[in-house]
């Protein structure tokens, strides 16, 4: 089946990239206008990547980079996520069950450093793909931010706030 530019249909829900995309990614940026299969920057250790859904397993080992899902997971997502961080659109209220809470937190998005990290990776996701899902969260953006969760590895936000101590001890 062929679509034509200009389809009524909603590019947002296809799956756009197979199962395992970015596994183990160590640097670079990704930018998919659609749904990724399962695992989705499983092992992912440095890439930035933005996607508008991800199936079953989502960065699953994920041990660092940032990963921001502007959609629907599905289930055990960051199960051995021990490093990076991830904000997923939590737009119906579902994702909490959706995520393998065992090794992170969600929390949500208050300090001005990930406001600005999110906003740019959204910004960078429209300017790069055109996506309507991206433009309609950015139109909104006061609105929407409350949507989002981050999803933070504990042990990994503890060494975080140790180095941060201690470099603040460091400049005293």
């Amino acid at each position: 089946m062929m679509f034509s530019v200009g389809s009524p249909r909603n590019l947002a829900e296809d799956i756009i990239t197979g199962n395992v995309a970015l596994y183990g990614a160590i640097e670079g940026e990704a930018y998919f206008r659609g749904v990724a299969g399962e695992r989705f920057a499983v092992r992912n250790s440095g890439a930035l990547a933005v996607v508008e859904g991800v199936g079953d397993h989502g960065c699953e080992y994920m041990t660092g980079g940032t990963v921001a899902v502007l959609g629907q997971t599905g289930r055990n997502f960051a199960a051995g996520m021990s490093g990076g961080v991830a904000f997923v659109l939590n737009e119906l209220d579902k994702f909490q069950s959706r995520c393998n809470l065992g090794m992170v937190e969600l929390e949500k998005i208050i300090s001005a450093d990930d406001k600005k990290t999110l906003h740019q990776m959204i910004t960078s996701h429209f300017m790069h793909t055109g996506s309507r899902n991206a433009k309609r969260i950015l139109d909104s953006w006061e609105s929407m931010l409350p949507k989002f969760e981050k999803v933070m590895p504990v042990d990994y936000k503890r060494v975080l706030e140790e180095r941060k101590k201690k470099k603040a001890t460091a400049r005293k």
